[in-house]
């Protein structure tokens, strides 16, 4: 049954917002084209990152949890990760605009300046750790981009579903990292990264998490934008 565990995480994550992605005060289903298209593009990179980081011994899979099928040096679940996790959180993203579409986030720019600059602090201390360093510096580019560059008007709702999203968060992570389970599905090189986990959670994958869903909206709201033009 141990192996079945990745694959049960996954499908445990999109189970739900799959089905209610039909219900008709959602209409989750009319934003697919959107959603696939988003997942894709951001998929690739992340993929590519895995492989290399994969490769290097920075982070690897417990085969005793894994249904043993790879491609591109990783498992199976590993590549469906990136769209169970991401459907879900944009399914998440989609209907908190619908259902809380005056939503307002007090003190935003305040709280998003104090992030970046614990995520610019911890990026130059531990910039030696391939996981701190690069995991950081990639979401400090995009949030000084998206904010302060490119001017979004969703990043708020962005960071406030990442705050909803905090809860299953803690479930999938902690169980892919060995909350609540013999020993972890994914495992971590500590040399890479600060040693510093909330349960067995690494700091770092609440960057890395929150790094993959603003991209993901930031296509999402993209494709979403030129399809109503289209229409």
């Amino acid at each position: 049954m141990d192996k079945y565990t990745y694959i049960l995480v996954n499908l445990g994550s999109i189970i739900i917002p799959f089905l209610f992605s039909f219900h008709p005060k959602l209409n989750f289903n009319k934003k697919w084209k959107s959603t696939i298209l988003s997942i894709v593009i951001v998929a690739i990179p992340f993929i590519a990152w895995d492989i290399v980081y994969t490769g290097m011994g920075i982070w690897g899979f417990n085969p005793n949890y894994l249904l043993g099928i790879s491609i591109f040096n990783l498992p199976l679940e590993e590549l469906l990760f990136f769209i169970c996790i991401p459907y879900a959180c944009l399914y998440t993203y989609h209907s908190l605009n619908v259902l809380i579409p005056s939503f307002t986030f007090p003190y935003f720019k305040t709280a998003l300046i104090l992030l970046l600059s614990i995520l610019l602090s911890f990026a130059i201390l531990f910039i030696d750790r391939w996981y701190t360093g690069v995991t950081f510096v990639l979401l400090f580019i995009a949030l000084i981009f998206f904010e302060f560059i490119h001017s979004t008007k969703w990043l708020k709702r962005a960071c406030f579903a990442s705050l909803i999203l905090i809860l299953p968060f803690f479930v999938v992570n902690g169980i892919l990292t060995g909350t609540g389970i013999e020993t972890e599905v994914v495992w971590y090189n500590n040399n890479e990264n600060i040693g510093f986990r909330i349960l067995t959670i690494p700091i770092e994958d609440f960057a890395y998490g929150f790094l993959l869903i603003i991209l993901n909206i930031h296509f999402f709201e993209k494709f979403n934008h030129l399809n109503k033009n289209n229409n």
